[in-house]
């Protein structure tokens, strides 16, 4: 058996093909960049740290609607009733208003008596009005203003309160 010899590359080419090689092979090879990194054109600045953050500003026709609505509650003999200051804090209201009844009955003539007063003082419409017909939990929605109207065992169950615990308030009854 003959044993063939081995010729390199190098000697093959002359001593330069290899280098060349390498060269396009580099040439085709992206920078290395860290992990998650944007090119510098690309990045964006961080957002402003939460507790940075400005107030929102203050809305006073959405506080004295939410205050003339507790206080037609107050008229009616809502129990517990609060004043939520939520702006800021959610994107579909500045105020949220929960009150209590003791019967079901109550609760809808509640819910009955601030549609009527706002409706006829002001003008106000309800952009949406749920649960009037079994009077558990009514929801009266004035975009700026919502308004909660709970059975007293339905209220504790769903805990509006303590959802909105860092959200500053009023208690009005």
């Amino acid at each position: 058996m003959a044993i063939k010899k081995k010729t390199s590359s190098k000697a093959k080419t002359g001593g330069k093909a290899p280098a060349a090689r390498k060269k396009t092979a580099a040439a085709k090879k992206p920078a290395a960049r860290k992990k998650g990194a944007l090119p510098k054109t690309i990045r964006k600045k961080a957002p402003p740290r939460a507790d940075k953050a400005e107030a929102p500003a203050e809305n006073p026709r959405a506080k004295a609607l939410a205050h003339k609505a507790a206080k037609l509650l107050v008229d009616k003999k809502a129990t517990d009733v609060l004043v939520l200051d939520v702006r800021g804090k959610t994107s579909y209201t500045d105020y949220i208003v929960v009150a209590s009844g003791e019967s079901d009955r109550q609760v809808s003539a509640m819910a009955e008596n601030v549609h009527i007063k706002l409706k006829e003082e002001d003008g106000l419409r309800a952009t949406g009005t749920e649960g009037t017909e079994t009077g558990q939990w009514v929801l009266l929605d004035y975009s700026e203003v919502v308004v909660h109207l709970f059975l007293g065992e339905v209220r504790s169950f769903y805990d509006l309160e303590g959802l909105w615990a860092d959200a500053p308030r009023e208690k009005l009854a």
